[in-house]
C-alpha cells in the first residue's frame, strides 16, 4: 500500500473528532493548532513537536486497564478521544500526525523492541525516523521523551519494524513481507486512520 504525504486537512480531522466526542474535539483542536504552527518547520522540529505533544497530552495506560483486553491498537482520533493509551498508540499517533504534516511515510517505521526498564525487559514500540534510507534513525518514544539517535538508546533491542509500505526483521533493509497482510491490527488502524483524514 503506497501512501502519499498530504497537507494537513484540519476540517476533515475535526469532523472525525466530532464523531468521537467532545474530548476528541478539544484535543484534536489543540493538535491542529500545533500542527498549523509547525507546518513550515523543518522535519526534525516537526518530530520534536509531535513527540512532545503526544507525550504531554496522552496519559500512559496499559490496554488491560484502558480497554479490558490484552492488546488494542487505536487510531489517532480514538487516542485523542480516550486521552490515554500505551506505547503502540503513541507511536501510531505520531506516525500519522507527521504524515499529515508532510513527512514521507517511507522515512518512518514503527519498531517493536525489547526495552530494558528498571532491570526488567518488556515489549515496547517506538517510532523511528530515518532522514535518509541508510541514516541512523532518531527515536520518538514515550518512555524517554527526548528525541535521541538510536545509538543513544542502548535500552532498546529491535525485534521488527514496519510502516504502511513494508515489514522488516529488526530495522534492516531486507523485507519480511507485507505489513497489511501480516499485521491485522495494523490493517485495522490504517483503515480507521484513512477514514479519519490523516492521509
Amino acid at each position: 500500500m503506497l501512501f502519499v504525504s498530504n497537507a494537513l486537512d484540519g476540517p476533515r480531522l475535526m469532523q472525525a473528532a466530532q464523531r468521537q466526542g467532545p474530548a476528541a474535539v478539544q484535543r484534536a483542536q489543540s493538535l491542529i493548532d500545533v500542527m498549523q504552527t509547525d507546518a513550515s518547520a523543518d522535519e526534525v522540529d516537526k518530530l520534536k513537536s509531535m513527540n512532545n505533544f503526544f507525550n504531554r497530552t496522552i496519559q500512559f495506560r496499559d490496554d488491560r486497564d484502558n480497554w479490558g483486553v490484552a492488546d488494542q491498537w487505536t487510531s489517532p482520533m480514538e487516542l485523542l478521544n480516550r486521552g490515554q493509551g500505551d506505547c503502540e498508540d503513541y507511536a501510531i499517533a505520531k506516525y500519522f500526525s507527521l504524515i499529515a504534516l508532510g513527512v514521507s511515510p517511507a522515512k518512518m517505521r514503527m519498531v517493536y523492541v525489547r526495552a530494558q526498564v528498571g532491570g526488567t525487559i518488556q515489549a515496547h514500540m517506538v517510532l523511528a525516523y530515518y532522514p535518509e534510507p541508510t541514516a541512523e534513525p532518531l527515536i520518538l518514544d514515550n518512555l524517554i521523551t527526548e528525541l535521541r539517535p538510536a545509538s543513544r538508546r542502548p535500552d532498546l533491542a529491535p525485534v521488527f519494524s514496519f510502516n504502511a509500505e513494508g515489514l522488516w526483521q529488526g530495522v534492516g533493509g531486507s523485507s519480511a513481507g507485507d505489513p497489511v497482510a501480516r499485521l491485522s491490527k495494523w490493517r485495522d488502524v490504517l483503515s480507521k486512520a484513512k477514514a479519519e483524514g490523516w492521509w
